[in-house]
């Protein structure tokens, strides 16, 4: 898994962004780490699972409205006029950072779970969560309060608050839930290697956003509808 820190290896201090976009998520995680986490448990947040599917599938209509192809994906000319309606306030490049990073398979369009992992780094992102407008503009009340509780899952896991998590955090994280043992190791081991997509020993909060989408359902929305398709 590369260069995978140990127990006592933190903070790690060597660690450096491999792009303009994670440096930003990286020091926006920091800033909203300061505060702290309301989560005290990994079970906590998986009990909120249900109404997080809930909030996010409920996304699936803003998606469509801005797919105006109808072809299942946005592209970037679809991606910034979306910005415009939401009043979203980034530049050019921001906005091309944001869609590289998101369109994950590099087909050129974005599925439904990566425009949800793009709104949430969005709200990351912003100085002002407020003055994203999102809420009033989406008519989705509890958006926003969603993307706080997986910001906040973050924090909870990002025991040193460098802006990303580490093995040994998730395993801190597991073991302060259960007894420890191997049972929970095991368990920890496999959900980091699901959030550790490059397989570099460390995770930021948009490897972290993919791997939820997956735990609660929403990664496989296109799987299920292209299967009914072809029946």
């Amino acid at each position: 898994m590369g260069n995978i820190m140990g127990k006592n290896d933190s903070p790690k201090k060597g660690w450096i962004a491999e792009t303009k976009l994670e440096a930003k998520m990286v020091e926006a995680m920091k800033k909203r780490a300061s505060g702290g986490s309301a989560i005290k448990s990994f079970n906590s947040i998986i009990l909120k699972f249900p109404k997080i599917d809930e909030s996010l599938r409920n996304c699936k209509v803003i998606f469509e409205q801005f797919d105006e192809d109808s072809n299942g994906a946005i592209d970037h000319a679809e991606l910034k006029k979306c910005f415009n309606k939401l009043e979203i306030s980034f530049t050019e490049e921001e906005i091309n950072d944001l869609f590289e990073a998101c369109d994950i398979n590099e087909n050129m369009g974005m599925k439904f779970n990566e425009f949800i992992v793009l709104l949430c780094l969005v709200y990351l992102l912003k100085d002002d969560p407020i003055a994203l407008h999102a809420k009033s503009h989406m008519g989705m009340p509890n958006l926003e309060a969603t993307f706080e509780t997986l910001v906040d899952a973050f924090v909870f896991l990002d025991k040193n608050k460098d802006g990303y998590v580490s093995k040994s955090e998730m395993v801190q994280a597991i073991n302060e839930t259960t007894s420890g043992g191997s049972s929970s190791g095991q368990i920890a081991m496999k959900r980091f290697e699901e959030m550790d997509w490059d397989k570099n020993g460390m995770v930021n909060f948009k490897e972290f956003l993919f791997a939820f989408t997956r735990w609660v359902g929403i990664g496989d929305i296109d799987d299920e509808e292209e299967c009914e398709e072809n029946v």
